[in-house]
């Protein structure tokens, strides 16, 4: 079964080039506009979320955000990044559908408050001042 996952582990990389190669030669734009395109993709998002990932880490730690929220998002550009870096248009198809479909989307399980009259349950958030 090891064998099994090394081939495909190994077998991966070859299919993604030549895969590259065949779409280079379809659309007549040349291998290395595919390839380092992809490239300068993978280390800009690398880049931008170093840089991300600690503003994001500070704000969890103080009551912010919520830590695995931003966790996996963070964990999901990085992969997406990492597959922008291997050479290839299929890594590069899978790294931009991790970026177009997020996964921690939906409410955050934060409580709220309960409202009372029509405003069913929808808040309201205002400045107010005592008159004397």
């Amino acid at each position: 079964m090891r064998y099994v996952v090394l081939a495909i582990l190994l077998a991966f990389p070859v299919l993604d080039l030549y895969t590259t190669v065949r779409i280079a030669h379809w659309t007549g734009v040349p291998v290395w506009v595919w390839l380092g395109c992809s490239t300068l993709a993978g280390f800009a998002l690398l880049r931008n979320e170093r840089m991300a990932f600690r503003a994001n880490t500070e704000a969890a730690m103080q009551g912010e955000r919520p830590l695995l929220r931003g966790l996996v998002d963070s964990g999901r550009k990085v992969l997406a990044g990492a597959l922008l870096l291997f050479p290839g248009v299929a890594s590069d198809v899978i790294a931009l559908l991790l970026l177009a479909f997020p996964l921690n989307v939906g409410r955050e399980l934060r409580p709220q408050p309960a409202s009372s009259g029509s405003g069913r349950g929808r808040l309201l958030d205002a400045d107010y001042r005592q008159l004397d």
